[in-house]
């Protein structure tokens, strides 16, 4: 039997039949009802909130972050953690911005912008894989590295006086859609289907589950790390396009606890610190939570401090819930298969 019969093998037994007590008692519901209730409250707060318009509009201040959940849910299912990806953010947007101004045109400096963020995640899968080193060690030297990379080649200025075109990434339609929440729907379809639907998928929950019998079972850990990781980069690198787009220029200190946000939405998506759980919708659920959350807190002028406070009540509630229920399922499914006297 080769390694993907043993896998394929594994999730059928592994699969349930099907309980409509247990489809409803899935996370993603709570996160529905999380989510209308902010929808109300903000609705409260300003009459205009629930119009189509505002709501489109509102949706373009936090999706450019939002990019990074996906392959963030990737590497935290697998056990593995990135807190470099603000940092890579900002070099990426940096590196962009200064070619540009150098001369270069917007379109060969928007390539580089790709090429910098994705080799910033190759980077760091690589120390990953190849030294058997800590993500977390790992990922925290890098995010001072990459940070101070783009203080060294822009210091305290800033970038910017980009062509009329680039505006359209943060604050163009296509017809009465913006294109960021378009283009976010698409990576988003893209990213169920390839976590939920395909082997590599499965080669993810695998690795998360435990990594040691994958390894032996013939899965590819460390090329799958490495893509992981480098797809972060590579992800970092569209929310650098994004986000200076909509800023309109680009400084070293840009995207700032990017890292605490995706953490703090995958966290809240039920993705389990332990590994080997959690579904992509619950995390772009998530996204929405915590992006309307912020715009409705910013129409009462909530200060930017306070804000990293309720993200961070947020990332402690949401990682201490999912790890009790998996906890307790973890309990259940061990009284379940007990062999009765």
């Amino acid at each position: 039997m080769d390694s993907n019969t043993s896998i394929e093998t594994r999730v059928i037994i592994n699969k349930r039949e099907f309980s409509w007590k247990s489809f409803f008692l899935q996370w993603e519901w709570l996160l529905i009802l999380i989510l209308i209730l902010i929808l109300f409250i903000n609705s409260s707060l300003s009459s205009y909130f629930l119009k189509y318009d505002v709501i489109a509009g509102a949706t373009m201040t936090f999706l450019d972050k939002a990019f990074i959940v996906f392959p963030m849910v990737l590497i935290m299912i697998m056990r593995e953690i990135d807190i470099s990806v603000g940092s890579t953010v900002a070099l990426s947007a940096v590196t962009m911005g200064v070619l540009y101004n150098m001369g270069t045109p917007m379109s060969l400096a928007i390539i580089a912008c790709i090429l910098v963020g994705t080799l910033c995640g190759f980077l760091n899968g690589y120390l990953i894989v190849k030294y058997q080193l800590s993500a977390v060690i790992v990922t925290l030297s890098t995010m001072i590295f990459y940070r101070g990379l783009a203080y060294v080649i822009l210091e305290d200025q800033s970038a910017g006086g980009f062509p009329k075109w680039f505006n359209y990434f943060g604050w163009g339609y296509v017809g009465n859609v913006p294109f960021i929440l378009l283009f976010f729907a698409i990576c988003a379809i893209v990213a169920i289907l390839v976590l939920h639907k395909t082997v590599f998928g499965r080669h993810i929950y695998a690795i998360g589950s435990n990594p040691k019998a994958s390894r032996f079972s013939g899965v590819k850990v460390d090329k799958i790390k490495l893509i992981v990781f480098t797809l972060a980069g590579l992800a970092a690198a569209i929310t650098a396009i994004f986000l200076t787009s909509r800023m309109g220029s680009t400084r070293p200190n840009i995207a700032n606890m990017y890292e605490l946000d995706v953490i703090a939405m995958v966290a809240l998506g039920g993705i389990s610190t332990a590994g080997g759980k959690g579904r992509m919708p619950g995390a772009i659920l998530a996204v929405f939570i915590i992006g309307f959350l912020h715009y409705g807190l910013g129409l009462i002028n909530i200060p930017a401090q306070s804000l990293l406070v309720i993200t961070g009540l947020l990332l402690i509630i949401s990682v201490t819930v999912t790890s009790f229920k998996f906890s307790s399922r973890k309990i259940q499914n061990k009284q379940a298969n007990k062999p009765s006297k």
